[in-house]
């Protein structure tokens, strides 16, 4: 009861200012208002009042147009990059150096014998200067099976529409088909290109074409390796790579030296056996003294050329990458070559990346909230987007093809491609690398990290050892490597490599918002001042005059809804004598009446004339809100 009362007082006294009507409420708005131009609209002639109320209209209209323009700036979260110069100490980089070669043919020559034959026989049947000469009649038979299964073709294609597909091995052609397979004029009208098929026989094929007969024949070749490969135990890959005491001949960080056992050894699927220098796993990160050559990293490296796998690596030198500590190298991405019989110097500068997150971009810090199972967290290292874009390319895999690609980490449970297990894997894998639906859900899955930092290198080059010098260096580093007074050491097979910082400068290129909250209202307030000549006040005054519409609508909702109800009791009960309450109203309102018509005090008290009709309460029923002004008059 309580309640209600306090309801009804409030209820007066917001009618008391502001009026009882709609139009009572915008009058009284206009002109009480701070806004320029309301004020006008009510006190100026009909003339002036028209051009003021659509100079009034006119100006809100662009208030509320340069508002949406300045909250839709606001929401699209633009950013600004500022670039900023420091000095400071830094961390050395860790760096990875790796051979191009990933195995040693001595290790891995009776793994890829067979398709070492096959290979050789295909390139002596197209390459061949006189039809019908081949060799392989007096050598052992070839695996034929293996060939069949990733098939070389050659394919003319001077009719679009009817293509010669030949296959190099294939026995039933015709005797002029075969001429003209195995001419001298092969390689001019056919193209070389690598047979997919979803399984063994079967019509669903897709061909690969190369421009040049050496792309598809390292293609082809590392297809049929993998195969072999993958079914090989990680120990034993490991043990047919590079050793790091064979590898790293001589180290020397600054003025300390060090050999091969500063370093980290992981497998990386491309290039085998890598090494990491100051890899951060362990030991804390080593902390460079001074900017310089002298102050850097010197490495020699013996990368064994003569011992290369002659269809699987076509380039000779070592991979090497700087990256950040406890980050995976991807060297075949962000790797560079250092080629042999060369001194490299790698000059390097810093630059660090500072993106803002959500909702200015769409970064991570480490990961947790991409939702791409990271498959590289088996080594330990952070999250990159590289990691991200092959574990979401694996899981593809796995899911399409069944099995996984050699190249990358396994989940649990999955096994690695091969041709025996997995017949069309190479199909598979191919129609997969291209699909660009496939791609584009990895680059709409994966982020960028918001922290990033990146190594800028200046490179130069210079043979190593001189002519005058090669003597004696090859002597002594053939001395300390097999302890032997013989030269096994050439220039095809050493690198020297200089990695130091140029200066200790570095950049930070860091983000920041375009646009903040204070900008916003700044903006708000300066259009609306400019064209309205307002203020916060008069939003505030907006908002005054919005509550007191609200107010009178639900006051006349709760009139019209009483007097609903009390229209429905008269129509059930017509002969009902009024009440004590209506009784009371219906002499009010009749007081009210004599009021306005002018009569005298008092009068509305006399008790009507002998004879005269008793009063028509009905008609002097009022709605309850004019009962609540005369309460609040009362009042």
């Amino acid at each position: 009861m309580n309640l209600k009362k306090y309801l009804v007082r409030a209820l007066h006294r917001l009618q008391k200012g502001p009026g009882y009507t709609y139009k009572e409420l915008l009058v009284w708005y206009c002109d009480n208002t701070n806004t320029h131009g309301p004020k006008r609209i009510i006190k100026e002639g009909p003339k002036k009042k028209l051009i003021w109320f659509f100079l009034t209209l006119l100006f809100a209209s662009l208030v509320f147009w340069q508002w949406g323009i300045l909250i839709n700036t606001y929401l699209s979260y633009n950013v600004t990059s500022s670039l900023s110069i420091g000095f400071k100490t830094m961390k050395f980089p860790a760096v990875t150096v790796c051979n191009a070669n990933p195995f040693k043919y001595s290790e891995v020559k009776h793994l890829l014998k067979e398709l070492d034959r096959l290979i050789e026989a295909a390139l002596e049947r197209i390459l061949q200067p006189t039809p019908g000469n081949g060799s392989e009649n007096v050598s052992p038979p070839l695996d034929l099976e293996l060939w069949n299964q990733i098939p070389l073709v050659l394919i003319d294609e001077h009719d679009k529409d009817n293509p010669i597909i030949l296959d190099i091995f294939e026995t039933n052609q015709t005797a002029a088909a075969n001429e003209t397979a195995v001419g001298n004029e092969t390689i001019k009208k056919y193209k070389l290109a690598v047979k997919l098929c979803s399984h063994q026989g079967s019509d669903n094929c897709t061909y690969r074409n190369f421009t040049s007969a050496a792309q598809a024949v390292t293609e082809w070749y590392i297809l049929q390796s993998t195969s072999i490969l993958s079914k090989v135990p990680l120990h034993e890959r490991i043990r047919m790579g590079y050793q790091a005491e064979d590898m790293i001949l001589a180290c020397l960080y600054g003025a300390e030296p060090c050999n091969y056992k500063n370093f980290t050894q992981i497998y990386h699927p491309d290039h085998g056996n890598c090494y990491i220098f100051n890899w951060g796993m362990d030991e804390e990160a080593l902390n460079s003294s001074n900017p310089g050559a002298e102050f850097g990293l010197k490495l020699i490296l013996d990368i064994s050329q003569q011992d290369y796998i002659p269809y699987l690596s076509s380039a000779a030198g070592a991979r090497l990458m700087l990256h950040q500590q406890k980050s995976f190298p991807f060297l075949k991405d962000q790797g560079i070559y250092a080629m042999a019989g060369t001194e490299t110097s790698i000059g390097v500068l810093v630059d660090e990346l500072e993106r803002m997150g959500y909702p200015y971009s769409d970064c991570t810090m480490n990961g947790s909230d991409v939702p791409v199972k990271n498959l590289y967290s088996q080594y330990n290292t952070s999250y990159s987007i590289q990691a991200c874009l092959r574990s979401c390319f694996q899981n593809h895999m796995v899911e399409i093809c069944g099995c996984g690609h050699y190249m990358f980490p396994l989940p649990e449970g999955v096994n690695y491609c091969n041709n025996e297990d997995n017949p069309g894997w190479a199909y598979c894998y191919s129609s997969l690398r291209s699909s660009i639906k496939q791609r584009q859900i990895c680059i709409d899955s994966c982020k960028e990290t918001c922290n990033d930092t990146q190594y800028k290198m200046t490179i130069s080059m210079a043979d190593w050892p001189s002519e005058a010098s090669e003597d004696w260096i090859f002597h002594i580093l053939s001395y300390e490597r097999d302890m032997s007074t013989n030269v096994t050491l050439d220039r095809n097979g050493i690198i020297k490599l200089n990695i130091y910082f140029q200066e200790y400068n570095y950049r930070t290129i860091s983000e920041s918002a375009a646009t903040t909250i204070v900008w916003l209202l700044s903006s708000l307030g300066g259009q609306f001042g400019f064209w309205m000549g307002g203020s916060v006040l008069c939003l505030i005054e907006f908002g005054e005059i919005i509550i007191d519409s609200l107010w009178i609508t639900v006051i006349n909702v709760i009139s019209w809804c009483k007097g609903l109800k009390q229209r429905r009791a008269r129509a059930r009960y017509p002969d009902a004598l009024p009440t004590v309450s209506e009784l009371v109203e219906a002499h009010t309102n009749l007081g009210f009446q004599h009021e306005a018509a002018g009569a005298p005090p008092g009068d509305e008290a006399l008790p009507p004339e002998p004879g005269t009709p008793p009063p028509n309460y009905d008609s002097l029923r009022v709605q309850p809100l004019d009962v609540l002004g005369a309460d609040s008059d009362a009042e």
